[in-house]
């Protein structure tokens, strides 16, 4: 897409738009910035593989809800990429020890790891319709994601499509205890039993102005978590609690950036919490929707 400059007298500039000189300086770039673009944790990098067809993954990294993920990086179109992320993921599904060694390696032994939404991140500069078209019919666990260089100093990032993943179970080598698989089996349904339904309606509501943020399919993803759910665009921008009596709601965006005449957000960057933002409000009636449904766009728009 065009991207244009403005200036003093208000006038545009169209900026040019380029690519990486080569495929490994679009690897490098995103692995340096793992945090600030996706909110993933580096693992490891070119790491290799065994097998039938043996290989190398791209990128290996555990996302903030604990989900081990894949990125593959491609300076521009190629058929293969597809099936190439395919293969390694089918393979990460199959080879939950090995992650788990090079998890704990890189980050430390207490790590968590939920096998329930295992990604992969497939960065290019463009995808063949056919390809988008193969993943939306069985590429479960899969986001596309096409970047745009401009000016050599400007990244455009946007996602194509993704949906999670659902694995129902794996194995863990002997010897591992200490790493918390938790079992695959969160869903929303699961969040929403044993809740009254005042709760519940509060929660679909909220849902349905969230997920209505994307006008394509697959833009907003959305993950159960034992404790919370979450909604990513690329990376997090909200994580809900079901209480008893409120929606507990954090939103990945510092109150000092946050919008709130009303002031009901707080501030959890020094307090624990479940969830990955930093700053939390609570709805308990239906009046409150349409305000919270503006405190979490806010970090929806940090996203896009």
């Amino acid at each position: 897409m065009p991207l244009f400059r403005i200036d003093e007298q208000t006038n545009t500039h169209q900026i040019t738009a380029g690519r990486f000189p080569l495929e490994r300086d679009l690897h490098d770039l995103v692995e340096k910035n793992l945090v600030s673009l996706f909110n993933i944790r580096f693992v490891a990098s070119e790491y290799a593989i065994w097998g039938d067809q043996p290989g190398r993954i791209d990128t290996l990294g555990l996302d903030s809800n604990g989900a081990p993920t894949i990125i593959e990086y491609k300076r521009e179109e190629k058929e293969s990429i597809i099936n190439q992320g395919l293969y390694y993921l089918n393979w990460l599904i199959d080879h939950p020890g090995d992650f788990t060694v090079a998890a704990q390696k890189t980050l430390g032994s207490q790590i968590e790891i939920s096998w329930g939404n295992p990604r992969l991140l497939v960065i290019a500069q463009s995808f063949a319709k056919w390809d988008t078209y193969a993943v939306k019919r069985m590429g479960d666990g899969i986001e596309l994601w096409r970047y745009v260089l401009y000016d050599k100093n400007l990244l455009f990032l946007e996602q194509v499509y993704g949906q999670p993943r659902q694995v129902r179970a794996v194995s863990i080598p002997d010897g591992m205890e200490i790493i918390q698989v938790e079992k695959p089996d969160y869903t929303v349904n699961f969040h929403l039993e044993d809740k009254k339904e005042h709760i519940v309606n509060l929660f679909l509501m909220i849902r349905e102005g969230i997920l209505g943020f994307a006008t394509d399919d697959g833009e907003i993803i959305e993950t159960a978590n034992k404790l919370y759910i979450a909604y990513r665009h690329g990376k997090n921008f909200c994580e809900i609690e079901l209480m008893s009596k409120n929606l507990k709601i954090t939103i990945d965006i510092p109150l000092n950036e946050l919008d709130d005449p009303q002031k009901i957000a707080r501030d959890m960057s020094s307090i624990g919490h479940w969830g990955t933002g930093e700053t939390q409000f609570k709805v308990d009636n239906d009046e409150q929707i349409q305000y919270a449904l503006n405190l979490i766009g806010q970090s929806y728009l940090r996203t896009i």
